[in-house]
């Protein structure tokens, strides 16, 4: 199949924005065909794939989001659970359906985040684009390449099935150098979206939150659209800050049936975060971490509404000030968490709580295993509405003891 290099429809690596001519090669792919991009930096706005093609970025070349927000128009589609206005990503797909999407190589794509964040933020028509976000798509391949500085998530990917993402690196708080990224907040590394029969393996993810985060809609929207995630499995890979792989808070359309297994964290702020409060309604089943180890020396997040602890199942994530113990009415928004596996996971954290088991009174969160878990933090253990928590060869362990 023909190879189309962007080069030959006029784009250059000289600094000036190149978005017609890098979509005029997308277009004019046929078929099976790739659009390549060489060596050197080139600039341009939002660019929109389609269907039977691959993108490929070769060692040494780089997508660079353009500085002008007009270069990203504002368009509807989800995040945080809701359709919304939001300014485009670098990488789009349309909301058509699209099938046999590759994007590969061992290049870059950056999405000039800091400088686009600033400006999206003040502009304020629609919610942060990310770097990379494909809709609607049925076999997905991204591989080998480095996804960096998003004006909010990294990689988002939204009504898909069969979808493989593997060797790429996420970066969406530092550099890969370890230089900080100015002003963004809420940059998930990769946020699966009602998607089904996903596998992303041998990849690296350091986030500025969630470094891998999976959804499915929010509060009765979400019920609505009705999409689970489901089948979803996360192997062999290492995160370097941020949260580690997340299960909600946007799960109103149902999470079922997620394997995080042989990966490493590193510095992150918990292995597992399962998080499902009043209003989403749906449920959370059958999520195993399996094979994972936790070493966290960093302090700059503590025990908070956010935050708490390395290993948590949370009813009340987000809320500063609850009542654990006063069952609220149950309705369509009341979420249903049943079967929550750890096993042959080694924790040490020196920040927050090292396990955090809190469920819904009106809605007692079930089916809870932990075996072969070692887990240290500053402060030890905490559970309250779990029915049948189950332990086997589990030791925590704590430097303080609260009273």
């Amino acid at each position: 199949m023909a190879v189309h290099n962007i080069t030959d429809f006029g784009a250059k690596p000289d600094g000036a924005v190149y978005t017609k001519e890098i979509q005029a090669a997308i277009d004019t792919c046929e078929k099976g065909g790739t659009v390549l991009v060489p060596e050197g930096c080139f600039v341009t706005g939002a660019l929109y794939l389609k269907s039977d093609m691959t993108l490929r970025l070769e060692k040494g070349a780089r997508l660079l989001g353009s500085s002008d927000i007009k270069d990203f128009p504002v368009m509807g589609y989800p995040f945080e659970g809701l359709d919304q206005l939001c300014y485009a990503s670098l990488l789009n797909t349309s909301n058509a359906f699209f099938r046999n999407i590759t994007i590969e190589g061992e290049g870059v794509i950056d999405a000039n985040g800091a400088t686009l964040f600033a400006a999206e933020m003040s502009e304020r028509k629609g919610k942060r684009g990310r770097a990379v976000c494909i809709r609607n798509t049925e076999n997905l391949i991204i591989s080998g390449v480095t996804i960096r500085q998003s004006p909010s998530w990294g990689l988002h990917i939204i009504y898909c099935k069969n979808v493989l993402l593997e060797n790429i690196e996420i970066h969406t708080k530092y550099d890969e150098n370890g230089n900080q990224y100015k002003g963004i907040y809420n940059g998930d590394g990769i946020d699966i979206d009602s998607c089904s029969d996903v596998v992303i393996r041998d990849s690296l993810i350091a986030s500025q939150d969630d470094c891998i985060a999976v959804k499915s809609g929010r509060d009765a929207e979400g019920r609505r659209v009705g999409i689970p995630s489901e089948n979803v499995i996360i192997e062999n890979c290492v995160f370097k800050s941020g949260f580690g792989a997340a299960i909600g808070s946007e799960m109103s359309g149902g999470v079922k049936d997620v394997f995080v297994r042989n990966c490493k964290f590193e510095n992150t702020h918990s292995i597992a975060s399962v998080k499902a409060i009043r209003g989403r309604g749906a449920y959370i089943k059958n999520i195993h971490y399996e094979n994972c180890t936790l070493v966290n020396n960093n302090t700059e997040i503590k025990d908070s509404k956010w935050f708490r602890g390395a290993l948590y199942i949370d009813g009340f994530y987000g809320d500063g000030d609850f009542d654990a113990d006063t069952p609220a009415p149950t309705d369509a928004g009341t979420p249903v968490v049943d079967g929550i596996y750890f096993e042959n996971i080694s924790v040490k954290t020196i920040a927050g709580n090292a396990v955090y088991f809190c469920g819904l009174p009106e809605s007692r969160f079930k089916n809870v295993y932990m075996k072969n878990v070692t887990a240290h933090g500053k402060y030890g253990m905490k559970v309250k509405n779990i029915d049948n928590l189950q332990t086997e060869n589990v030791t925590v362990t704590c430097d303080i003891e609260e009273e």
